[in-house]
């Protein structure tokens, strides 16, 4: 069972000069990209929709919300869009800060349009890859979610690799029922089966 996302990605443009932020979505538009603007982070963070695949363009200096504390921000908020700094007050530490942290670009204004598009137009792709795979793994999570705790500790076992005859010891049950833990585990899951839902996990990394 695969959640995959088939909205358009967008761009969100988040600097606090308006005349960039005008030029930029003049620009983006002029290749097919929607683009929305926030002259802060704080509106930003008030009206994105974290379930639309987007890339978000930051500038660094901002007042009351910098772009690197918004940055730190999505991280926490586990928030998949590709983050592309763009400033005119950019040295090499302040790149490296930004590219360690998970942005995947920086670039200094005044940006050569060509450029801008190229970056933005490469992480369009990602951001659809990178909202699928996320909009997978919450699926993942949300049905392992829907176990008792006795289910999940048969599950953790069977990710293990252990028989039902080595779980039923190691719980102290028999293999009867370690079985009908198991038919309730793929059951409630809308799995194909075992083997399949624990690829799922491993593949997502949720934690069981």
């Amino acid at each position: 069972m695969t959640a995959v996302t088939t909205r358009e990605p967008v761009v969100h443009v988040v600097d606090d000069d308006e005349d960039l932020r005008q030029s930029l979505v003049f620009l983006l538009e002029s290749v097919g990209v929607q683009a929305f603007t926030y002259p802060d982070a704080t509106s930003f963070l008030a009206e994105f929709d974290p379930a639309e695949p987007a890339v978000v363009i930051v500038d660094v200096r901002m007042p009351v919300i910098s772009g690197f504390q918004l940055q730190e921000k999505l991280v926490e908020l586990g928030y998949p869009a590709p983050v592309v700094f763009c400033s005119a007050h950019g040295d090499i530490p302040m790149s490296v800060r930004a590219l360690t942290a998970g942005a995947v670009d920086f670039l200094e204004k005044p940006y050569q349009p060509q450029r801008m598009v190229e970056v933005v137009q490469a992480q369009l792709v990602q951001a659809r890859r990178r909202f699928a795979e996320h909009a997978e793994r919450d699926a993942v999570h949300a049905r392992v979610a829907t176990l008792t705790q006795r289910e999940r500790e048969v599950l953790r076992l069977v990710i293990d690799g252990l028989p039902s005859q080595v779980i039923a010891h190691r719980l102290g049950t028999s293999v009867k029922t370690v079985d009908v833990h198991r038919a309730r585990i793929k059951a409630k899951t809308g799995s194909d089966s075992l083997g399949t839902l624990v690829r799922d996990i491993l593949t997502h990394q949720v934690t069981v």
